[in-house]
């Protein structure tokens, strides 16, 4: 059970905030932009990766939430936004939704 609900919460920011961002066409974006999503792409497939590594539902949602404070996670975000890409902020009263209807959220 602990299993499944860290899958659904990794399955759900693939979903909502890791695929847009890594299956965003370059063509859309201007030559100065490309560069940019170049790099949000490969923060994000670390950070995909981070998320799929943790060993604990419990570990997904505190590294979730430790990631909206975080400096390097903020630089990311404002990338994003630049993009109008979705970010981890962006998702998050679903994500806390989905988190408390699995019995993560403390």
């Amino acid at each position: 059970m602990a299993s499944d609900a860290k899958a659904k919460l990794v399955d759900f920011l693939d979903r909502k905030a890791f695929e847009p961002v890594l299956r965003a066409d370059p063509d859309r974006y201007s030559e100065s932009q490309r560069a940019k999503l170049e790099d949000v792409k490969r923060a994000t497939e670390s950070e995909r990766e981070r998320f799929r590594n943790y060993e604990s539902a419990e570990k997904v949602y505190q590294m979730y939430r430790d990631d909206l404070s975080s400096e390097p996670a903020q630089e990311v975000d404002r990338e994003l936004r630049d993009l109008n890409l979705p970010t981890l902020k962006d998702v998050r009263e679903e994500f806390e939704q989905l988190a408390e209807e699995l019995g993560v959220r403390h």
